[in-house]
């Protein structure tokens, strides 16, 4: 008898660092509308953590990164939804920031890590916490 399993969703999230300041996005016509988030998204079939990060990186921001270190894992149960939720430091950042989604991001810009703004996007918001206290891992 094969049962079906419960599917969940895996999220790959970069910090990007410049100066003590990380990049946040106001969300726009998407979950969390308002919210401040990292850039990221969805990992899709068949392709690898970095190459998701390095993609949604370009993709929302412009930014291109050489290369990202893993620095944190959440295991989100909240919110009546089940996320993976990974993050990753870009590493050697290049280009300018910009909104290259404008139909799903406001504004980008760079707050001080000790100053954040206070409506984080839920999704992020442990993934942050524990970026910001050296932590790998947060089980929700």
């Amino acid at each position: 008898m094969s049962a079906e399993r419960p599917m969940y969703c895996v999220g790959v999230n970069v910090f990007v660092m410049r100066d003590g300041k990380l990049l946040l996005g106001q969300r726009k016509h998407c979950s969390g509308e308002g919210s401040w988030g990292l850039p990221g998204g969805h990992l899709e079939h068949g392709e690898s953590m970095e190459s998701a990060g390095l993609r949604e990186l370009m993709e929302e921001t412009g930014l291109q990164a050489d290369s990202l270190t893993f620095v944190n894992i959440v295991n989100d149960r909240s919110r009546g939804q089940h996320y993976i939720q990974t993050g990753f430091l870009a590493n050697n950042i290049s280009g300018e920031v910009g909104v290259m989604e404008p139909d799903r991001c406001e504004c980008w810009e760079w707050f001080d890590v000790d100053l954040l703004p206070k409506n984080l996007f839920h999704g992020h918001e442990a993934q942050i916490e524990i970026f910001r206290q050296d932590k790998i891992f947060r089980d929700n």
